[in-house]
């Protein structure tokens, strides 16, 4: 897998607020708590004490800071624990198939819906997240986490790259997960009938069309040889003509 012009490498996170302490099904109902209360107010230290009150802490508790020893960093944390919990999901559902797709890209394809398909129950909170994750100070937190993500969906195929390729897939498929969670925000549900968000899946579907024309094209160049000007603008109207820059990369 390549990618022309590719970003510095995002180092992944180590791991999520989970630390092995036991505590994590405690994590995960209080998580369900705050999701609910970030879909009305935000990702917030008051949803979180918020919720920490509806799941039986008592104010007392709250105002020491109980709370902080699932999520120490708050916000940070939660939404760490939060995507953390969405990857392995995404992944034992992708194990427990009956019949996986054939090809990579279908494969990629299909993990990458799922992913997305996983927080419809928590649309609201899901949008919020990412607008708080734009935020500057959390705008690292938020790469971080798509990256970690794409890895998951590369491990989950038995990827075990550790030249370039490791970077280059993985910044490869953050592009078009994030592209794609974009679209997924934007689609108001007016879809096919059975399918409502069939509009982002067609999205989804081009995303990787325009990652696979790309790399093929970039192939027979390399057959050409350097052919100077020519070239480089058909790789140029490939790479621009209906897609982001950030759908640079391939699935091969």
């Amino acid at each position: 897998m390549t990618l022309s012009n590719s970003p510095l490498p995002i180092p992944a996170l180590n791991s999520s607020s989970s630390q092995d302490d036991g505590r994590d099904d405690d994590r995960r109902v209080l998580l369900e708590a705050i999701l609910s209360e970030a879909a009305f107010d935000g990702w917030t230290r008051t949803a979180i004490d918020r919720a920490a009150l509806s799941e039986g802490y008592t104010s007392r508790e709250v105002a020491r800071g109980d709370v902080k020893i699932l999520f120490p960093k708050g916000v940070r944390d939660v939404l760490d624990f939060w995507a953390s919990e969405e990857d392995r999901l995404m992944r034992e559902r992708f194990v427990g198939l009956n019949a996986r797709p054939e090809k990579i890209r279908d494969k990629i394809k299909w993990l990458v819906r799922q992913r997305i398909e996983q927080l419809e129950n928590h649309r609201e909170a899901a949008r919020r997240a990412a607008a708080t994750l734009a935020l500057p100070h959390l705008a690292g937190l938020g790469a971080q986490l798509a990256w970690r993500s794409a890895g998951q969906m590369w491990e989950a195929l038995g990827d075990r790259s550790t030249d370039a390729n490791f970077y280059t897939k993985r910044a490869t498929l953050s592009a078009v997960y994030l592209s794609t969670l974009t679209r997924w925000f934007a689609d108001e549900g007016d879809g096919e009938m059975g399918d409502p968000r069939s509009a982002t899946w067609h999205f989804l579907d081009q995303r990787i069309d325009n990652v696979m024309q790309f790399e093929k094209v970039k192939a027979q160049a390399r057959k050409w040889g350097p052919s100077g000007e020519a070239v480089a603008g058909l790789l140029g109207r490939l790479r621009y003509a209906g897609a982001k820059p950030s759908d640079q990369g391939d699935m091969k």
